[in-house]
This record gives structure tokens, C-alpha cells and sequence, in this order.
């Protein structure tokens, strides 16, 4: 595997693009052989679901026919004209009496129906075997065959009987033997045969076959009841298997596509047979069409794409060989005949931008003495910068030192609190630092205030030692403490108490910082939360705060203000609970 990847990897590009093309269509390829043969399947399903409804809707009605049939051989057999006729006959009758006889039987046959469209004849045979029928296509039974219906119909006792086909005779018959119900006798006095045209039934009621060569064979135990002979061996249908299903049987050359079902009111099964070849012949042509059509398309883009990847390829390489030319240390650029007439395409302009890249060298060179002057300037520049807080910490250390010889403890104090201010404001450049560390800088400033305003601040702090390693912003409650004095303590007379008061609550972190001043309204509230007021002091107004919390943190997070006016104002941030590292 690890070969074959470096084999393709060092491949040139056209090589690269043409194998990849080829698998592409390899891969559609075989997806379409895929998706064609589940098409395929889903045809052959559909087919049968609509040869199987097709098949039972037949099957149904068929059967309702040969129930009439049945039950219309019992009308004929129970009629009480007929039974005494018959009757009259096996106990003997002039030959007048009997040629009145036959002519009264026929007419009365012919009234209960004999007649139905689907009969070819009826035919009634008495003791003497002597024949009664009615319909335009009696046939001749031999001896024979009249026996064969004596021995078929005697097994049922009266019952109806079904008789195949043979050699002289195609059609169904519903025999049974006619009995006397006579003071219920039952003693034998003829034998009843209905021919059934089944040819003319089943065009009638199989025409959702799709299919004129479509054929009918209804079997019972394995031996065939309609048609006696067929062109199709019977025993390669009573091979299958279940009371319904369908499949494809090869015989004698040619594919049948065969449906069967099991008769649910006889003992029967019905099979339709199908040419395989008329359904699919279609199909074949169209199979060996997409396959002649995919091997063009195929060659075809072969032949496309070998052509594309050398549009492609060559400028590359003449791109290359340019270079390879600049690698050796020639910086002259040597522009190639009809190069300004590239195209706009990411190759042209790699061209364009080589050409313009080797023209810059030159004078990037030239340019180098210049450019190390303004980095030596620079740098002078940054030490200044650097030397500046120096020296004002200098500055203010001397004036700390001068005010103890003084004996000006006051100004000391101040001095060294302002010096500490402004170094860990200054030396912090992180975004958040611990809450300890934004404490110490408040401290600082307090103190410095405390001098100013004397015992009209009282700074209170209520904060756990377990939060003082939670991360904060960098002076996002300097300017809070701040704003308390300036809105808060300059407007009182009396004692300003500002507390700074945290709590952990949910897994987040919350710091007030909370003044007894004159309040504010509502109003004045939101416009500071929106930095339409202008504030005092360091300039850090409360929407900076809350813009610098919801950048870090998210829009969940920010700041609540409670104010009302002479009640004081409550100023909390709502932060995630993040510890720092202790030594940090």
C-alpha cells in the first residue's frame, strides 16, 4: 500500500489526473452496474406483484365460473323434472314415451341454464346410457370415455366431480352422478357432464397478463386438471415450492417467467406462463446500449483529459525550468515569446507573479541597507519606550525618599502607593489576571484616595480567599471603584461606604462592587450601560467593561447594575469560575 502511494505521489500531473479520472469512472462504473442491477431486481419484483395480482384477480374470477358451473350441475341434477324422467326411464318406457322424454329433458336443461356462455354442451346420460344434450358444441362421447366419467363421478357419490381434458375432447368437465332423492333412495338413475370452454374463460378473465402468448395450467396433486397436455413438462411446476412465488424456468430453448398461486377454495394451484423473452428483450437492448454508450464516454474522456492535463502541465514545467534557473543564481529574467499572451487562469498569473517576483529581488536587495537603518532605528526607538517608566519610577522613588528625610510620612505614603499603582498596571500584560492581583491594584488606589477624602471613605472588602486565584479581566473593578467615587462619595457629605463583595454561584463567579451615594434613575442606568454618558475619571466606562467580558468570555456573561436614586449602587460581574495556577 505505502508503495503504491509513493509510486502515485511521485507521479507526474497528467499521470496523476489520468489515473484519477480512470478510477472515477471505474468507480461510477461499477455504481451503475450496481444501481442497474437493483433496477433490474426491482423489475423482476414488480413484474411478479403485477402478475400475481393479475393472476389472483383471474384465479378468482375463474374459480367464481366454476363454482357457477358446479352449482348449475347441481341445479340440473336435483331438478325434480329431470329426476323423474330419469326415474320413469329405468323403469322402462315405449319408444314414444321416450322420444317425449328427451325432448321434455333437453327443454328443461335449457331453462336452468345449460346454455352459459362458457358451456360448450350439456350433456345427461340415463341407466340405459342414452344421451340428452343441449349447446351447439356437443361432442360424441365413446364408450370409453362414458365409462371414465361413470368411475370419476362414482367416487363422490353424487358429489361434483372435475375431469381433465384427453386426446378428443379439450375441455373441462363437471360431471356427477344423478341420484334419486325419492323417499331419499339415492339410487342411480344418470350421470351429468357440463363441457366448460376454458379457452373462451380465460381470454375473458386473464387479460391483465400482459402478455398474449400468456398460458394458463391449473393443477391439482401434481397432476395437471386444465390442460390435459402442454407444451410445458408439469413436472418441473410441481417442483415448486409455497402457495405462491414466481420464477424464471428454462425449457426446451426458451425462459418462462412463472407465476403460481394456490386456489384457497380448491385443491387446486394455478400457474401463468409468460415468455421470458418477450418481457426482457427490451431490457437486453438497453443494457447492451449503456454499455456501448459508458465504453465511448469512457475512451472519450480519456482522450479529453490527456489533452486538459497538458494544457495544464506544460506551462507548469516551463513555470519549473524558470526555476530552476533562479535556483542556480541567474536573477536575470529572460521573458519566453508570446508570454503576455498567457491566459488569466491561476497558471498564467503564477507566471506573471514569478516574472514580477525575480524583478523584486533585485531591488529588495538594494533595498536590505535600508531596511536594517529602520530596524537599528526601531529598536533605538523601543528602548526609549522601555527607558520611560524607568525613570518615572526613578523620578517618583526619589520623591519618596526625600519626603521620609522630610519627615513627610503622608507624602511617602501617597508616593509609594501611586508607584506600586502604576508598576503592576503598567507590567501586566495579560487580558485576565487573578482577582488578588485587581485587588492589589484597588488597594493601591484606595490608599492614595483615602488621603484625599480622609474618613469620608470607608472602603470595605469581602472576598474569599478561594476566589482570589479566579481569572477576571485586567481592570474591569478599578474603574467600578473608581466610578464610586466619583458618582458616589464626591456628591455626599457624609461617609461613603464602597464594598467589594464576591460569591460563587453555579459554577460562576460573581464580584459586586456596592456604594451608599445618591443613586440614579433607570434611565441614566442604561445610558451608561450604552456609553452615551461620558464618564470620569480613567475614562473605563461600564459598556467597556461589559464589551471586554462578553469578547473573552461570550454573551452570557457581562455586567448587572442596581441603582436607585438615594439607595446606593450595586455594580456585579457575572463571570464563568476559572481557577489559575497558584504560582502563577
Amino acid at each position: 500500500m505505502l508503495k503504491m502511494k509513493a509510486l502515485y505521489t511521485n507521479l507526474r500531473i497528467k499521470h496523476k489526473m489520468f489515473v484519477l479520472i480512470s478510477i472515477i469512472m471505474l468507480v461510477i462504473a461499477l455504481l451503475g452496474v450496481i444501481v442497474q442491477q437493483y433496477i433490474f431486481d426491482f423489475y423482476d419484483r414488480e413484474i411478479y406483484e403485477q402478475s400475481s395480482k393479475a393472476l389472483s384477480l383471474s384465479s378468482l374470477s375463474i374459480e367464481n365460473e366454476l363454482m357457477k358451473m358446479e352449482k348449475l350441475s347441481f341445479m340440473i341434477a336435483t331438478d325434480s323434472t329431470i329426476q323423474h324422467y330419469l326415474r320413469s326411464i329405468k323403469s322402462g318406457l315405449s319408444d314414444y314415451d321416450n322420444y317425449v322424454v328427451q325432448l321434455t329433458v333437453r327443454e328443461r336443461m335449457v331453462n336452468i341454464g345449460a346454455l352459459d356462455k362458457y358451456v360448450l354442451s350439456t350433456q345427461l346420460y340415463d341407466v340405459n346410457n342414452n344421451e340428452y344434450a343441449v349447446g351447439a358444441n356437443s361432442v360424441t362421447v365413446n364408450q370409453g370415455r362414458l365409462n371414465e366419467y361413470k368411475l370419476l363421478t362414482s367416487v363422490n357419490k353424487g358429489g361434483n366431480s372435475w375431469i381433465a381434458p384427453d386426446t378428443t375432447d379439450n375441455s373441462l368437465i363437471a360431471a356427477r352422478e344423478v341420484r334419486s332423492f325419492e323417499k331419499l333412495n339415492l339410487d342411480y338413475i344418470g350421470t351429468l357432464a357440463i363441457r366448460i370452454d376454458m379457452k373462451k374463460l380465460f381470454s375473458d378473465f386473464a387479460k391483465g397478463m400482459n402478455s398474449n402468448d400468456a398460458k394458463l395450467i391449473i393443477m391439482k396433486n401434481k397432476q395437471s386438471v386444465y390442460p390435459e397436455a402442454s407444451e410445458f413438462p408439469i413436472d418441473r411446476l410441481a417442483e415448486l415450492k409455497g402457495d405462491e412465488g414466481y420464477k424464471i424456468i428454462r425449457s426446451e430453448g426458451k425462459q418462462y417467467f412463472v407465476t403460481f398461486m394456490a386456489s384457497p377454495k380448491m385443491e387446486w394451484t394455478y400457474y401463468t406462463l409468460i415468455p421470458f423473452d418477450e418481457i426482457f428483450q427490451r431490457i437486453e437492448k438497453v443494457k447492451k446500449t449503456i454499455l456501448i454508450i459508458f465504453i465511448v464516454l469512457f475512451v472519450s474522456i480519456l482522450l479529453i483529459t490527456v489533452s486538459f492535463a497538458n494544457g495544464i502541465t506544460e506551462p507548469i514545467e516551463r513555470l519549473n525550468s524558470k526555476m530552476k534557473r533562479v535556483q542556480l543564481g541567474h536573477f536575470e529574467y529572460i521573458e519566453e515569446p508570446n508570454e503576455r499572451a498567457l491566459a488569466m487562469d491561476e497558471v498564467g498569473q503564477m507566471h506573471r507573479n514569478f516574472r514580477i517576483m525575480v524583478e523584486r529581488i533585485n531591488e529588495l536587495i538594494h533595498e536590505n541597507y535600508v531596511k536594517q537603518l529602520t530596524i537599528r532605528d526601531t529598536e533605538f526607538k523601543a528602548l526609549q519606550a522601555q527607558i520611560n517608566p524607568h525613570f518615572l519610577y526613578n523620578t517618583l522613588e526619589s520623591i519618596n525618599w526625600t519626603a521620609k528625610l522630610s519627615n513627610q510620612t503622608r507624602i511617602s505614603q501617597m508616593v509609594e502607593a501611586l508607584g506600586s499603582l502604576l508598576r503592576t498596571s503598567i507590567n501586566l500584560k495579560e487580558p485576565l489576571i487573578p482577582l488578588g492581583k485587581e485587588l492589589d491594584i484597588i488597594s493601591h488606589y484606595v490608599t492614595i484616595q483615602k488621603f484625599r477624602f480622609d474618613e469620608r471613605l470607608d472602603f470595605q472588602l469581602d472576598v474569599p480567599d478561594k476566589v482570589l486565584f479566579c481569572s477576571i479581566p485586567k481592570l474591569s473593578l478599578q474603574p467600578l471603584v473608581e466610578n464610586a467615587i466619583n458618582y458616589g462619595l464626591e456628591q455626599m457629605i457624609d461617609t461613603c461606604t464602597i464594598k467589594i463583595h464576591s460569591y460563587i454561584k453555579d459554577d460562576l463567579l460573581f464580584v459586586s462592587v456596592e456604594d451608599n451615594g445618591p443613586g440614579m434613575e433607570q434611565q441614566m442606568v442604561v445610558q451608561l450601560l450604552n456609553g452615551e454618558v461620558k464618564t470620569k475619571g480613567s475614562g473605563l466606562g461600564l459598556k467597556n467593561i461589559e464589551d471586554r467580558i462578553k469578547l473573552l468570555y461570550g454573551e452570557a456573561y457581562g455586567l448587572m447594575v442596581e441603582s436607585e436614586p438615594n439607595k446606593g449602587t450595586k455594580v456585579t460581574l457575572m463571570l464563568p469560575y476559572e481557577m489559575r495556577d497558584i504560582h502563577v
